[in-house]
């Protein structure tokens, strides 16, 4: 059976084994990939110890739709607030999780604290995304898309 498990790995289409997990970065390798690759950065602040990291890493993280869209569209970063505490602190990281959005010229746009549930994050993601943060309210943005 591991035969098979081989050929099947070998035969399947490389972007179908990429978009099962968020492809997660380094801050610092986020930082350089953002500028080089000129896509806006997620970060996500979390730690062990964090309930509504976990629930987070599980259920939205863990939606088909939101990987292959952070994934297509932004250079994701993971940051552990207990191990890096001084990127932390300049991004002054206090309720967790924290989720921030940042331009590839490394200029902060939003952040939003706390568990985001699958649907409503793919639409923050396409709010950031399509720029239409730059002249539309979430709320107005939110009403056209219905």
């Amino acid at each position: 059976s591991y035969l098979v498990l081989g050929f099947l790995l070998i035969m399947l289409p490389a972007q179908a084994l990429a978009d099962d997990a968020v492809k997660w970065y380094s801050h610092e390798e986020g930082q350089v990939l953002g500028k080089i690759q000129n896509k806006k950065m997620f970060i996500h602040f979390w730690a062990d110890w964090c309930r509504y990291c976990k629930k987070m890493d599980k259920e939205t993280f863990g939606n088909a739709a939101v990987i292959a869209y952070l994934n297509a569209n932004f250079i994701p970063i993971k940051v552990n607030t207990e191990r890096e505490r001084q990127t932390a602190a300049q991004y002054n990281i206090r309720p967790l999780p924290d989720n921030w959005f940042v331009a590839s010229s490394g200029e902060r746009i939003s952040n939003q604290p706390g568990f985001i549930e699958p649907e409503m994050f793919i639409k923050i993601l396409e709010y950031i995304h399509t720029d239409s943060y730059l002249d539309t309210s979430f709320m107005k943005f939110m009403q056209s898309r219905r």
